[in-house]
């Protein structure tokens, strides 16, 4: 009875004892720090030599030590293949290891020279051998089949020590890499300059993967080829390899499956096509997402790591929402990028327009002088002798004369061929798509743009360029009046004239600003001739073209100001 009373009490003083451990090794969170709790709370109680955690690494396959207790610097860098070693054929047969004499065993793999026995039993998380925890000792059958069963139990209470921590590890990087994605969106999306933001997205994503060089490359116009056009980290020999083709290279894949692709070491894969590049740059693993804006891919986004390494499900999926945000950036960089040729576009436009209605009033002001020099010369009836020379000289005046003539038939045909094609146009869609082109131009001007438009505006007759640009004409002079920022409004509705008429019969369109205003005499001048301008800055040619073009379309403008009170103009068209 004392026998078992006595195995009964030791049974429940290493019950208590493990029950100890579990509480200290279940303290904290850290992976590393738990990892280190566990082997040296291990050692102690099963009052080994030295111990150690190993771990199978999920990329190389390589057995690993993670923590030791009284082990020397250079066993600690100990890399063990899944079935080499005694802690090999632990972590392959997933079954314990007690050996009293390592020196009879042929799988011994030395690790400190004094060691005689060891005690390994396997890590199992989630019914999956992970790692193995190995107790070695100076002294020879030192761990007996209580210790094993001890030491298993503690490897219970280990393994779920080393789930938690390495969910809590992955759910707190989660959390920084979501939270540093929003903040590299910011950055991402803070430039309009296409070149700018592309340096931004790969210099964010290398940092955000902690990568040991990022790249992107875009497909060019023909999508056959991938270019690169911005990389953080690369040296010369990546920045100068040449073109990819998307058929036949390993980033064309993800272009073409439109999926993340990752390779575990680019030195050594046979279809990375410059692994010389990748030798010379340092560069192993590979992970790879496309770019992708409106369902079409547009290019890849690549991270590089100067070791080995198998990326998580989280960071592909990280690395997937930037590319997402790149993409819409790169597409909101190019749209800038248009808008600005469209806006310069417009801008020559506006100046082809200006000339033609410039040459048309020279011509006018030209033709009515040359008319009466032609009726004077004619009335003289200038007839001299053949000899005279001065008989010469009156064919030459007359055939300049018709030579002038004709430069000014030649002008002012020109100047007609800016009368509108009428078409429909919906005005609404005319201004909307103006608020698209000019929306940053008063951004930066602190200008507030308020649209206040009929939803059911009949549309009207138009030469739809030339009433955009009156209304851009309106728009900039509005905003020229506003240098300090305020608001500019603009309204559309239909009206009835007469007002006892059963439909609309026109639509006006305003735009009030909250600038300067202007004083009687500029209101009286605004859409004059341009020969008669005073404006002091500019070609003073704006509020003409558009009073031209409101002419020719059979409208009229008008406009309502005073000095410290802003500017209405009103411009009303007949509907179709």
């Amino acid at each position: 009875m004392s026998d078992e009373h006595s195995k009964l009490m030791s049974r429940y003083e290493r019950l208590q004892l493990l029950h100890q451990v579990s509480n200290v090794i279940h303290s904290t969170l850290e992976p590393q720090e738990a990892l280190q709790l566990i082997v040296s709370e291990a050692v102690r109680l099963m009052h080994a030599s030295s111990g150690s955690v190993v771990l199978i690494n999920p990329t190389s396959g390589f057995l690993e030590i993670h923590a030791s207790q009284n082990l020397p610097s250079a066993a600690t860098r100990l890399k063990l293949r899944v079935g080499e070693g005694i802690t090999g054929w632990v972590a392959r047969t997933g079954k314990p290891a007690r050996v009293g004499d390592v020196t009879q065993d042929p799988r011994y793999v030395m690790a400190r020279r004094r060691v005689r026995s060891e005690l390994a039993v396997p890590l199992e998380v989630n019914g999956e051998t992970r790692g193995v925890l190995n107790m070695d000792s100076d002294r020879a059958d030192a761990f007996s089949a209580e210790d094993q069963e001890l030491l298993q139990e503690l490897a219970v209470q280990a393994a779920k020590v080393i789930q938690n921590t390495w969910l809590y590890e992955q759910l707190r990087l989660k959390a920084h890499l979501f939270e540093s994605l929003a903040s590299v969106s910011r950055t991402i999306n803070s430039t309009l300059n296409l070149d700018e933001a592309l340096q931004a997205i790969t210099r964010e994503a290398g940092v955000l993967m902690h990568a040991r060089m990022c790249a992107l490359m875009m497909l060019d116009e023909s999508r056959e080829w991938l270019d690169l056009r911005a990389s953080h980290g690369a040296g010369k020999a990546y920045i100068n390899k040449p073109r990819l083709a998307v058929g036949d290279s390993l980033l064309g894949v993800v272009v073409r499956r439109k999926k993340p692709m990752q390779v575990t070491n680019v030195q050594e894969s046979s279809r990375y096509q410059h692994v010389e590049v990748a030798r010379c740059e340092g560069l192993v693993s590979l992970l790879s997402v496309p770019l992708i804006f409106a369902g079409r891919a547009i290019g890849t986004l690549s991270i590089y790591t100067a070791r080995p390494y198998s990326f998580s499900n989280e960071e592909i999926s990280i690395l997937s929402a930037l590319a997402e945000l790149s993409a819409i950036a790169i597409e909101k960089a190019r749209l800038y990028e248009r808008v600005v040729d469209v806006e310069e576009q417009l801008r020559q436009n506006e100046k082809l327009s200006a000339l033609g209605l410039l040459a048309a009033e020279v011509a006018h002001e030209i033709r009515n002088p040359l008319t009466v020099m032609k009726l004077l010369y004619h009335s003289l009836d200038l007839k001299f002798p053949d000899g005279d020379p001065r008989a010469k000289d009156a064919r030459i005046i007359d055939a300049k004369i018709e030579h002038l003539n004709k430069i000014v038939e030649q002008i002012l045909a020109f100047a007609r061929t800016t009368e509108p094609k009428l078409a429909p146009v919906n005005l609404n869609e005319l201004v909307d798509e103006l608020g698209l082109l000019v929306r940053h131009k008063l951004a930066n001007q602190n200008i507030r743009l308020v649209r206040q438009l009929q939803p059911d505006l009949p549309v009207v007759m138009g030469d739809a360029p030339q009433l955009e640009q009156a209304f851009l004409n309106l728009i900039l002079n509005a905003a020229g009046a506003m240098p300090a920022g305020g608001t500019l409004t603009i309204e559309s509705k239909a009206i009835r004239l007469p007002r006892s008429n059963p439909r609309a019969t026109h639509v006006t369109v305003e735009f009030r600003d909250t600038g300067g205003g202007m004083s009687k005499e500029v209101q009286e001048r605004a859409f004059t001739a341009v020969l008669s301008t005073t404006k002091a800055k500019g070609t003073g040619l704006g509020l003409a073209i558009v009073g031209r073009i409101i002419e020719t379309h059979h409208g009229n403008v008008r406009i309502k100001s005073q000095i410290g009170s802003g500017t209405t103009i009103r411009i009303t068209l007949p509907v179709k």
